[in-house]
């Protein structure tokens, strides 16, 4: 495998950021009502308004993922004030190297230095090895939200404190006390933001 180095995405970076988001969701494609709008949307990763980080080889990217911080505008069904994890995006042929693990303890190095006390991202059942690596690092289910393309979708969430494995409940706590000023409504309009 290559030396994989984890950096901010430059504008060159574009076009391999979205090549790799539309290789890494296409195993998904039978398992979505309307794969070819999903997929234009995948396709305009490097569009997102978030901080970009890569896995990088050289020009070559493994993989990609969103950082979305406190503040930024992000879908409704996700708390303005939480920073969250946005489409997380490994190529298939470099799988197995602990990218995604990485790119993912990246967003969460952001929001410590962002003093959030909790980071949340959507998932869903159909991506299962990712959803299985969330919940081994210590995220927490939270609560469903309105499918995506026929996808059921879930979101969940990390504490961001230094006890954070110990506050094994503390993503749920936060939310049975209110403190997602969207928790009722619903989360998508006329496009999907995801």
């Amino acid at each position: 495998m290559p030396p994989w180095t984890l950096r901010d995405a430059t504008p060159a970076d574009a076009p391999e950021i979205d090549r790799v988001a539309l290789a890494a969701f296409g195993q998904y494609r039978d398992l979505y009502d309307d794969w070819p709008a999903f997929s234009r949307n995948i396709g305009r990763m490097s569009r997102l308004d978030a901080e970009l980080i890569v896995a990088a080889d050289g020009a070559r990217l493994g993989g990609a993922v969103g950082y979305v911080g406190p503040g930024v505008p992000k879908a409704s069904f996700f708390d303005p004030d939480w920073p969250v994890i946005r489409m997380l995006s490994v190529d298939p042929q470099a799988r197995g190297a602990g990218l995604g693990r990485r790119l993912t303890e990246a967003c969460l190095h952001r929001a410590r230095r962002d003093g959030a006390p909790l980071i949340a991202l959507h998932t869903s059942p159909i991506q299962q090895v990712a959803r299985e690596m969330y919940l081994r690092m210590g995220f927490h289910e939270l609560r469903p939200t309105p499918p995506i393309y026929g996808a059921p979708y879930s979101v969940i969430c990390w504490s961001c404190g230094e006890d954070a494995g110990r506050e094994s409940n503390r993503c749920a706590g936060d939310a049975a006390r209110g403190s997602m000023a969207n928790l009722g409504r619903s989360a998508f309009g006329a496009a999907a933001s995801f």
